[in-house]
């Protein structure tokens, strides 16, 4: 799930679709009723406002998100997961600044994207 007005989450989304050639992720908002029904459903604290993985019904938020999502990407991309490594306070601390700044530094829409023909089908609705 992403921020579906947030114009650097959307990047990070058309990226994703780019590098997944398997096409192993599916996308939704959270803004979506489908997102919204997945955050009740596994008890997703609204405080969390960026992304958020559920993968074998497991929920993964911040840089655990993040990374586990690359691991899904082809190489070399699937590689940053060896970031792993480092402590996840100090990985989700950066992360954390950069999803609190994202609208004053890429901006936001009014509405969240629409995916399109080629891709719709990627997207949990």
């Amino acid at each position: 799930m992403f921020d579906g007005v947030c114009n650097y989450c959307n990047k990070m989304v058309n990226f994703c679709i780019k590098h997944d050639k398997k096409k192993k992720l599916h996308y939704t908002s959270l803004q979506s009723n489908t997102g919204m029904s997945l955050i009740s459903y596994y008890n997703i604290p609204k405080s969390i406002d960026s992304i958020i993985l559920i993968d074998e019904s497991k929920v993964y938020y911040y840089s655990d998100a993040a990374l586990k999502i690359a691991r899904h990407l082809n190489p070399p991309i699937r590689f940053i997961y060896i970031f792993k490594f480092i402590p996840t306070f100090l990985r989700d601390a950066l992360y954390k600044w950069v999803a609190k700044n994202r609208y004053k530094w890429f901006g936001k829409k009014d509405t969240c994207m629409i995916p399109s023909k080629e891709v719709k089908h990627l997207f949990l609705e």
